[in-house]
């Protein structure tokens, strides 16, 4: 984490930790195909994340923390990102489900019911549902 860091407001703070997260996953097969790139760029430019923070957060995402919404409707879109992240090389990877799992334990889903939340999760990816339909599935298979 940069000096400039330091500087930053709460929300993009959380925007940067939560990408670091999705580059996170990006990595898992140690290759960021040309589709998890294009989705890399578009997120970093829904959360305005400059081009100088973009490549260091891609040199180094370990850095960050993964952060954790109190909001169960953020936490779910932070996963929604995450799934589409997973197949955005149209491929899920062993790996990239297991990173997947730590981080949503890292989200907060509780440790009983990760495997579904990520078996359901790479479900609704594939089968391309938007983030609405998304959030009821999930909600269905983690009810709190």
């Amino acid at each position: 984490m940069g000096v400039s860091d330091f500087n930053l407001s709460g929300e993009q703070k959380r925007n940067i930790e939560h990408f670091a997260s999705v580059v996170r996953l990006a990595m898992a097969d140690n290759v960021i195909t040309e589709g998890e790139e294009k989705l890399l760029k578009r997120l970093a430019n829904r959360f305005h994340i400059l081009e100088e923070k973009y490549k260091e957060i891609l040199k180094n995402p370990s850095e960050y923390s993964t952060h954790t919404p109190h909001n169960y409707n953020e936490r779910i879109e932070h996963l929604y990102d995450l799934g589409k992240m997973v197949y955005a090389d149209e491929n899920v990877s062993g790996d990239e489900a297991k990173v997947l799992r730590s981080i949503c334990v890292g989200l907060g889903f509780p440790l009983n019911n990760v495997e579904k939340v990520v078996d359901e999760t790479i479900h609704l990816i594939l089968n391309n549902n938007d983030l609405e339909d998304f959030t009821k599935a999930i909600k269905y298979v983690n009810r709190i």
